[in-house]
């Protein structure tokens, strides 16, 4: 079945269940020496019919370090990188080096909505809890740019569906818009093609508002450039 080309840029919880399971696989082909996306079931809730999928939950990207962006000193014009293991002693010690933060990311189906929704929490080196102003103080300069400018980018402290505790997320009010324009132009008009490849293409574009990167690999099948790319 092709495309619709009525289709709103949503997605069913079963859709959902598929794409999450695509990232996942990609995620591990692309980058295997980061920590996994994983899926977290949970007590099915009542606005997903037993016919829609068997099992309900989120995936879960956790103790995934990065080095946030130093404005000062020889890490200047360091790009923000993101790993398994934090740095070395000897880099944290050293006042020019970037600091190492630790987060915890989220994906989680809004069923107002009908898209996805990233959650994501932080942690200095020592264990606490990062702000907003800690987090906006180590993302890249264009992450910066787009989570400023960007109407549907605004970051808010929520309560998690799941974990029953706050939580920072990226308002899902816009997400539906642009990813419908993502697809408008794709070759990719089969709409399991479209889902397949619908969670990773829209972390490819919520991710550069963290400084969560998607590999490029990941992208290639889709031959879609995120709307608001800065190349």
């Amino acid at each position: 079945m092709g495309l619709c080309s009525s289709w709103d840029g949503t997605i069913s919880y079963s859709e959902f269940f598929d794409a999450a399971r695509a990232l996942s696989e990609k995620w591990k082909l692309s980058n295997s020496a980061c920590p996994p996306w994983t899926w977290i079931c949970c007590k099915k809730s009542f606005w997903v019919s037993s016919h829609e999928v068997q099992e309900q939950g989120y995936l879960s990207l956790e103790n995934f370090y990065c080095c946030s962006i130093s404005k000062e000193g020889p890490y200047h014009d360091q790009s923000q990188s993101f790993g398994e293991e934090p740095v070395d002693d000897a880099a944290l010690d050293d006042p020019c080096a970037p600091e190492v933060h630790q987060y915890d990311f989220h994906i989680v189906y809004s069923a107002s909505y009908r898209v996805p929704v990233l959650y994501f929490r932080g942690y200095h080196c020592d264990g606490q809890p990062l702000t907003v102003d800690d987090i906006e103080k180590g993302l890249p300069a264009n992450a910066l740019k787009t989570l400023k400018e960007l109407k549907w980018t605004f970051m808010t402290r929520e309560e998690h569906p799941y974990l029953n505790r706050p939580w920072y997320t990226l308002h899902a009010c816009g997400t539906s818009e642009w990813m419908k324009l993502m697809f408008s132009d794709s070759s990719s008009t089969q709409h399991g093609a479209v889902v397949e490849q619908y969670l990773v293409s829209w972390l490819s574009v919520v991710g550069q508002v963290v400084g969560l990167q998607v590999p490029l690999e990941m992208l290639k099948s889709s031959n879609l450039k995120p709307p608001f790319s800065s190349d």
